[in-house]
């Protein structure tokens, strides 16, 4: 027999980063400050059809500055909680489609 394969772990500080798109900022009236909700959309192959399916979730993202802005693409990454529903921060403007 050989050696064990080394148990792969988790580097100590490593924080996930996602890509999304804006889906809501803070220029509306009555909306929260700083925060911005990001629609992430993932493709994964269906295990039985083998077919491509997307699926979408939305994230809460702290946005310190209040430059993004809908319809964004910006990066999110994982962070200390900061409200009861924001654990996300925007770290950079991805691309930002031209106005009309």
């Amino acid at each position: 027999m050989g050696e064990p394969t080394p148990k792969k772990e988790a580097t100590r500080g490593a924080r996930r980063k996602l890509v999304g798109r804006v889906v809501s900022d803070t220029k509306k009236p009555g909306r929260a400050k700083q925060t911005i909700v990001v629609q992430v959309t993932r493709r994964f192959r269906d295990p039985v059809y083998g077919k491509y399916v997307k699926r979408r979730k939305k994230f809460h993202a702290h946005d310190e500055t209040e430059q993004f802005r809908t319809n964004d693409l910006v990066e999110i990454q994982e962070c200390r909680p900061r409200s009861a529903t924001k654990r996300w921060e925007a770290i950079r403007l991805v691309e930002r489609p031209e106005e009309v």
